[in-house]
């Protein structure tokens, strides 16, 4: 493989939306870690499986768009291999399958090394499984799910709800509803980089018939909908610090609130969707932040008490 194919490849997979999988990681395992329950290998697998789907999600959903011709010239994200010919349609899918296979081997370590009764067992192999299959048929299929304006929702179910709830429960082995907050606090900001994602190729998408939330919501009311994104994290984040964690290390995360405020800001002003380009990795990156903060002040509560009351 050349450096130019490689390069297309790594483009294809998008590092800049792989942080996303690795805020709700941290964030489930330092609330779990809080609880006084954690596992450094059932967090690297939930990492590693996260990351892995991520690039099976992102493969998908450029071979999607490719096979529906929604990927044009007229992209304003930058081009991936296949929009290159440098990979082609099925080399695509070939990496596909091996990304896929991939996932289901890290899933199936982490379910075995995770669970404690055949009930979670069989409970969390199916929500791999959905969680594979939603990846795909965002884009591929008769009817993808993306192109119909449901992408929200399954980003915050399972960046949010399941990454965060799911990595909490995996360790812990029980649930509350405080992680719940900080679980639909994360899978908010992870929906932000969808939308963002969204606006930046609105056009593009109304013309190739792939009605996203954005699309159907249209440019003005999209960018109000992304400022109450950032707007509702902020207030659990919030939230869940005042009512189940009000001590001096909670507050680390407010130091990137300006910095979400900010990036909602330019993206409420932004006249261009060249504007928007940058705007994709930044929010990415700022949710990483978060729950980086986040978890750090968790962290740091844990490691000078002992024990914790929700």
């Amino acid at each position: 493989m050349n450096k130019t194919a490689l390069k297309m490849w790594l483009e294809t997979a998008r590092p800049k939306t792989l942080p996303l999988a690795l805020a709700s990681i941290v964030s489930g395992s330092a609330l779990a870690g809080l609880s006084g329950i954690f596992s450094w290998p059932i967090m690297a697998l939930s990492i590693l499986t996260a990351l892995l789907l991520q690039v099976v999600s992102n493969f998908a959903n450029d071979y999607g768009d490719h096979l529906k011709g929604s990927d044009t010239a007229e992209r304003i994200g930058p081009l991936r291999g296949i929009q290159h010919g440098v990979i082609s349609a099925k080399q695509l899918k070939t990496g596909l399958i091996v990304m896929i296979c991939a996932t289901l081997c890290a899933g199936l370590a982490l379910i075995l090394v995770a669970t404690e009764s055949w009930q979670d067992l069989i409970a969390f192999a199916v929500l791999g499984a959905v969680a594979i299959l939603a990846s795909i048929t965002y884009t591929v299929g008769r009817k993808p799910y993306g192109y119909l304006g449901l992408g929200d929702i399954s980003v915050l179910i399972f960046f949010g709800w399941l990454g965060v709830g799911g990595t909490y429960y995996l360790q812990t082995h029980s649930i509350r509803f405080p992680v719940l907050m900080v679980a639909t606090a994360c899978g908010l900001l992870a929906t932000a980089v969808l939308n963002i994602n969204n606006l930046r190729d609105i056009e593009q998408d109304r013309k190739a018939g792939k009605n996203t939330l954005a699309v159907r919501l249209g440019d003005k009311p999209a960018k109000i909908y992304h400022c109450w994104l950032i707007a509702a994290a902020i207030l659990l984040y919030l939230a869940f610090t005042l009512l189940y964690f009000p001590y001096w290390s909670g507050l680390l995360v407010v130091f990137a609130f300006p910095l979400l405020i900010k990036h909602a800001w330019t993206v409420f002003h932004a006249e261009e969707p060249q504007q928007l380009r940058p705007m994709l990795a930044q929010m990415s990156l700022l949710a990483l932040l978060v729950n980086l903060l986040f978890s750090v002040g968790l962290l740091l509560f844990s490691g000078f008490y002992d024990g914790f009351n929700w």
